[in-house]
């Protein structure tokens, strides 16, 4: 017993907490050696000393009422647990973060505190470092979110110009060494844009900035889109494109999907030369299974861990690739984000497959009835040129956008402001076509003047919106939009050409 007795008596004494027992007058009845170590008082020297010795001056009324609430009803807690800021003085003067832990004594019935002290300033620092660093990383975030939506808009706005003036010089060349000049010139362009494409697409899913947004898609309406989308360049290549779909329903974010099987679909054109890519869909118990295949170069075992990895690109065995590595880690991100996973597997020489597989919780139960686009005749070749209103306030992109459409055959009225383009709409008539970037003014943007114009003149006026950032703008509109048609900038002219005969062959008049 007197063994324990003097255990306790030496922990009391040398804990690597400072001890201290105080009254219910708030005088210091104990204090152990620790207390010599943290604040420099030698213990019998504190014995009978009020506690405010030991707290900041400035803190001391404010202690003192927390004291009063705690003796009123005490208990074991960590004093200061809500207070922000928690200090000690020492006997130089000195103050220093402090931690402590009070736990109530009754002795006779007369209520005691004992209280361990301990130094937490390391500890204060290392949060406050953690909370600058965060902000830091806030701050960060923000500006890469800014820059992210100056570069999606501004950086394509040229690109834009110049895609539109070369496919106009074709329309004026016949010379076949100079058309073949600008062919090349086109597709060095369309390269260039696929490379901003991408760098502004992975900076969107690192910097979190991305949320899914569920919705139900119909997989044989995002084939067709794949197909018109990617159709020229594979002819282009001598590439057979084939596209084979199933009547299947998932719910997903469109846009996202369709992000994802585009860059598959650009990466097995990219590394195939020649024979086929072939895109298809197929369901078993486990789910959906979407398949990317081609007859390409291939991939070697050795390389197959490292293709997700950012800036990375296979070795063409001296064939220059265009492109910075970018379009399997987006695939990656963007499976992650949708809850899909993606297998690779490939042979040298003979091609290769990516499969997206979707779980079986992502499929729509009642498929909706898809619409039958891959069978639907195509209105490129439409006999009718619709009159186009092209409302752009970027001046070089509408003096090329004007002159492409010109040249294509369609009498084209175009406007710089949201001003301009109401006096032009006011003589709209039936079977126009209205052709709007998105991002007009800080108050108005396409979107919403086709919205009112429909309003104003009583019918679905067929609109085409053009954008620089089309993933949020899709994401931004919470209902689909009828006869209107959404590409991206630099946009397509195939696309576009093929959206306005679309909306020209049914549009009314």
């Amino acid at each position: 017993m007197d063994e324990l007795r003097e255990i306790t008596q030496h922990l009391l004494r040398f804990s690597p907490d400072a001890l201290v027992v105080i009254d219910d007058a708030n005088r210091i009845r104990f204090a152990n050696e620790t207390v010599k170590e943290l604040f420099g008082y030698a213990p019998e020297d504190l014995i009978g000393k009020p506690l405010d010795l030991l707290i900041p001056e400035r803190l001391r009324a404010h202690h003192g009422k927390h004291t009063a609430s705690f003796m009123r009803s005490p208990n074991n807690r960590e004093m200061g647990a809500r207070i922000a800021d928690l200090f000690a003085l020492r006997a130089d003067g000195s103050e220093f973060s402090a931690g402590i832990r009070l736990a109530p004594i009754r002795i006779g019935g007369r209520l005691f505190v004992a209280a361990a002290i301990r130094d937490t300033t390391e500890r204060r620092l290392a949060s406050e470092e953690l909370i600058a660093a965060r902000k830091e990383a806030d701050r960060a975030n923000r500006a890469k979110s800014r820059f992210l939506a100056t570069a999606s808009h501004d950086l394509r706005q040229p690109m834009q110009t110049i895609q539109l003036l070369n496919a106009s010089m074709m329309k004026f060349v016949p010379e076949p060494q100079v058309r073949e000049l600008l062919q090349q010139q086109g597709q060095a362009i369309e390269s260039m844009t696929r490379l901003l494409n991408a760098l502004l697409d992975i900076s969107r899913l690192e910097s979190g900035a991305i949320e899914p947004v569920s919705v139900e898609v119909p997989v044989a309406d995002v084939f067709e889109e794949l197909r018109t989308e990617f159709s020229s360049l594979a002819r282009a290549r001598g590439i057979d494109l084939r596209v084979e779909s199933q009547r299947v329903v998932l719910s997903t974010d469109r846009t996202l999907f369709y992000q994802l099987l585009q860059n598959l679909v650009g990466n097995a054109l990219k590394y195939t030369d020649h024979g086929w890519v072939r895109i298809r869909c197929s369901t078993d118990a486990e789910g959906v299974t979407i398949a990317v295949e081609d007859s390409g170069i291939g991939i070697p075992a050795d390389k197959l861990e490292r293709i997700f990895d950012e800036y990375y690109q296979v070795d063409t065995h001296g064939t220059k690739r265009m492109g910075v590595g970018l379009g399997l880690a987006i695939v990656k991100e963007v499976a992650r984000l949708l809850g899909f996973s993606v297998k690779i597997q490939s042979t040298v020489g003979q091609g290769t497959q990516a499969q997206l597989l979707i779980p079986n919780k992502f499929r729509v139960a009642s498929a909706l009835a898809t619409t039958e686009s891959a069978a639907a005749p195509t209105h490129a070749a439409a006999l009718h040129k619709a009159r186009l209103i092209l409302v752009e306030d970027n001046d070089g992109v509408r003096v090329a956008t004007e002159l492409f459409l010109k040249l294509e055959g369609h009498e084209t009225l175009s406007a710089r402001t949201v001003a301009e383009a109401e006096v032009l709409l006011e003589g709209l008539a039936p079977g126009d076509v209205v052709i709007a970037d998105y991002h007009l003014d800080g108050r108005n943007t396409g979107l919403d003047l086709l919205l009112r114009l429909r309003e104003r003149v009583g019918y679905d006026v067929p609109g085409v919106i053009l954008s620089g950032d089309l993933p949020s703008v899709l994401r931004s509109i919470k209902s689909p939009v009828v006869a209107c048609h959404f590409l991206s900038k630099p946009v397509n002219t195939a696309a576009l050409v093929d959206a306005i005969a679309e909306l020209s062959a049914t549009a009314p008049g």
